[in-house]
């Protein structure tokens, strides 16, 4: 031992002298801790060597090596000191030793320029220290505490309506936006203040009223609106071919009746109609009939400002209940059939790109208008997928009323509640039917009491009560009924259908293989597209898209066509993953991606034309591929006006490494970029920055990743130059390994695919259960990421770890 200390920096060999007690002391506690009981199997190493006595020597050479020089009582670096454990009991310090956990898995510690252990020594000193706290976590689970009440968000109740009622609704136009915490808009969600709550009786009248879809002489408006820079030179789809720009509106008319519909063109500055320059033809049309044209002729006057656009109205017959509505172009002929390769025609509302065509501004919709030989009362009831879903039964006779309106608002409420509903459950129900019933028959009954049912505590909460008679701290599993419960709203975002609902009321839902069952089932289901647009989009950032907007001048190629292209592509990459159940890696290392013409355009691949996306295989000369090489994520992780590594770089070791930064200290200063030079390649500007000590300890891990993608700008498109120099796109990880482009940092990331597995992980918790991840959260998602690592990180096997795991399916009584 003497001669291996002798290879050390003096400051070493004398930490390892001073601490010898302090390192006889913690190896005995570790092997205190890992030790098994008498009668048990005592657990072994992939060596088959008993751990309590393998431990020992290595984490004594380990600890004294490379760990007490920084983090004893003399250098508390990091505020970690270990030498101040004050009792001999390793779960007691378990915050700690996942800290140091932490740092050993993702090589960070110690610091590249330090004294650092071979990779053999990482891996037996990490592997020692998992299974010590896995033990302590095997005696002593602690699954942790979701709140006992959680209020649906905003995503969350458009979709429970719409498994409840089959009625598509505009959640975003109802309720107000949901506050993300932990990166996920489901984990702040515990309270119902007075201003949400008029929102939601407003919301619950509104509902009710299209789902019955009862005559009424009431005129409903709805106004939608394109955004400004979108481009409609091309193809919209869903819209028939041989048609450009527009829009589709998926719209529910509330009752059949005449509506009128009146659209706006888009104007300029001068509220001139933009690209009016010759005759065009335009074409409303309901469910891809057309109901009305017009045709679109210049005024005489020179300035087009003169162009009424209050006559593109029309009057037409629509079935209540949900269709597409379209309003858009007749494609001009001269342009059906492209005889030479186009470049890249971006145009929109902005002084640099004006409108070479015609193009909608916004689409109001106004009814339902009926015949004045026509009253409400005398209209015949509609057949709509909500009405189908709610009248399951429907009363021949007044007398049958009662008995009919029950059976109804059991099942509904059965579905709202989640659980087996009672007497006590339907008797308030009931009383609001009645109410309705008396001033307006039986649908005006079933209506109000639906409207009640919307708007109970036990439909907008999801509600997780403790047993009777528990001691703090001690836990316990959930009821059956609360599985189910969390199963629907992490795969589906939405409520337990019938068929999961009668497992839980058969007590079968605890029997692994049928809970397995359950979930390849709801996993096939389209429901599950929500892991897409709810989960996806907040754990890679895609939301953010919504509010990028780069600066005109500089990408003056950038409209909402692309910015949307690069959102479906990342969207379908990942559906992918979870259609064909494969290796959750393939979000890093696939050789394919989903494009149309407009995104095609935009990274330069050939050959591919039209709105419809499709997959398309790549090769190495394409730059395309996993999610390092989308727009989305370079584009949302980039400024208005320069690509930003830092921002990058701290997007890869959150979402991808599971090594969060710490946040940067007060008074940062920001990157001048008059001062430090804007024609200058963004290394040089970022090393000023990094000079400040405040700075540097946190850019040193930082940028380097964020540097390895520089060769694609801030909107995500190739460069090998910048301002003329090639591009410097030199990396490395927190651990030291340094590599070249994304290409590299794709390979150093896939080197140890636990990194990747880990952070994914930690994120589905996170949103399966509504609340941020803990230290004490670490064995049970080292033991998930183990597992489906058994199983090549597919898919449903990381899923199926998850849900099968105590975090899962138990709680802590607090």
């Amino acid at each position: 031992m003497a001669n291996r200390f002798s290879l050390l920096p003096v400051r070493n060999r004398t930490v390892s002298v001073c601490c010898s007690g302090l390192l006889v002391w913690f190896v005995a506690l570790f092997c205190e801790n890992i030790r098994a009981d008498e009668t048990a199997t005592t657990p072994k190493d992939a060596t088959g060597e008993s751990l309590e006595h393998a431990a020992a020597p290595a984490l004594e050479l380990f600890l004294t090596e490379y760990c007490l020089d920084c983090h004893s009582e003399d250098a508390p670096e990091a505020d970690l000191d270990l030498s101040l454990l004050p009792d001999h009991s390793l779960e007691s310090h378990d915050e700690i030793w996942e800290r140091v956990l932490g740092e050993l898995m993702s090589r960070r510690m110690p610091p590249p320029d330090a004294y650092r252990p071979s990779e053999q020594d990482y891996q037996k000193a990490s592997n020692r220290l998992v299974q010590a706290l896995a033990a302590v976590a095997a005696k002593h689970p602690k699954p942790g505490r979701t709140d006992t009440f959680r209020r649906l968000n905003r995503f969350e109740y458009q979709n429970a309506i719409r498994d409840l009622l089959a009625l598509d609704v505009d959640a975003e136009a109802m309720l107000p936006a949901d506050e993300s915490s932990h990166g996920f808009d489901n984990v702040t969600v515990a309270d119902l203040p007075p201003t949400l709550v008029s929102r939601y009786i407003n919301a619950a009248r509104t509902i009710s009223r299209l789902a019955i879809a009862q005559p009424s002489d009431q005129l409903e408006g709805h106004t939608y609106r394109m955004p400004a820079d979108v481009t409609q030179e091309q193809h919209v789809v869903g819209l028939p071919p041989g048609t450009r720009g527009g829009m589709l509106i998926h719209h529910t008319f509330p009752r059949s009746g005449v509506y009128e519909v009146q659209v706006h063109l888009a104007r300029d500055r001068n509220e001139h109609v933009e690209g009016l320059n010759g005759k065009y033809q335009m074409e409303f049309l309901l469910d891809r009939d057309r109901v009305a044209d017009f045709e679109l002729v210049p005024p005489k006057a020179k300035s087009r400002y003169f162009f009424d656009d209050s006559r593109l109205k029309a009057r037409i017959d629509v079935t209540a209940g949900p269709h597409d509505f379209g309003v858009t172009f007749v494609k001009n002929k001269s342009s059906l059939i492209e005889t030479k390769r186009q470049p890249l025609n971006v145009h929109f509302n902005s002084h640099r790109h004006p409108r070479q065509t015609p193009a909608v501004f916004q689409v109001s919709i106004t009814g339902p208008y009926v015949d004045a030989d026509t009253s409400a009362a005398t209209q015949t009831a509609p057949d709509t997928p909500s009405r189908r879903r709610v009248f399951t039964c429907y009363p021949s006779t007044s007398a049958q009323n009662e008995s009919c309106a029950e059976q109804i608002l059991s099942r509904l409420a059965r579905l709202a509640y989640r659980r087996a509903v009672d007497h006590t459950d339907i008797a308030p129900l009931m009383e609001f039917y009645r109410d309705g019933e008396a001033a307006g028959g039986f649908e005006a009954g079933i209506e109000r009491a639906l409207a009640s049912l919307l708007v109970s505590p036990r439909f907008l909460f999801r509600i997780e009560r403790d047993p009777e008679g528990l001691d703090a701290g001690e836990v316990y599993p959930i009821s059956d009924i609360e599985l189910a419960s969390r199963l629907s709203f992490f795969l589906w975002s939405s409520l337990p259908d019938d068929e999961l609902l009668t497992v839980v009321e058969q007590g079968k839902l605890r029997d692994p293989e049928i809970l397995r069952q359950q979930m390849l089932r709801m996993l096939s289901d389209r429901r599950a597209e929500a892991l897409v647009t709810n989960f996806a989009n907040q754990w890679l950032h895609l939301r953010n898209l919504e509010s990028k907007t780069p600066d005109a001048r500089l990408y003056p190629d950038f409209d909402d066509n692309l910015r949307q292209a690069m959102r479906r592509e990342t969207e379908l990459l990942f559906q992918s993953v979870v259609d064909e159940d494969r290796s959750v890696l393939d979000l890093l290392r696939a050789d394919y991606t989903y494009l149309n013409e407009r995104l095609a355009k935009h990274y330069g691949i050939p050959h591919v034309y039209g709105s419809r996306f499709r997959r398309v295989n790549l090769s190495s000369d394409d730059h395309r591929g996993g999610l390092l090489r989308h727009g989305s994520i370079l584009t949302v992780t980039s400024y208005a006006t320069r690509t930003s590594p830092v921002i990058r770089g701290n997007w890869v070791l959150e979402n991808l490494l599971a090594t969060p930064t710490p946040p940067p200290p007060p008074n940062v200063p920001s990157l001048e970029e008059e001062v430090i030079g804007a024609d200058l390649p963004i290394r040089q500007r970022l090393a000023k920055h990094r000079s400040n000590a405040a700075c540097a300890s946190c850019h040193v891990i930082i940028d380097p990743i964020g540097f390895s993608l520089e060769n694609y700008d801030a909107v995500g498109r190739w460069r090998d130059t910048e301002f003329g120099v090639p591009v410097d796109a030199e990396g490395a990880l927190p651990s030291g390994d340094s590599f070249h482009g994304v290409t590299g940092l794709e390979a150093a990331v896939l080197q140890r695919p636990e990194l990747f597995a880990t952070a994914m992980t930690e994120k589905l918790i996170t949103y399966a259960l509504g609340r941020g991840v803990t230290t004490s959260d670490g064995p049970a998602i080292r033991e998930i990421v183990r597992r489906a690592g058994q199983d090549q990180y597919r898919f449903s096997a990381l899923i199926w770890e998850i849900i099968n795991s105590p975090a899962f399916q138990m709680r802590t009584f607090r």
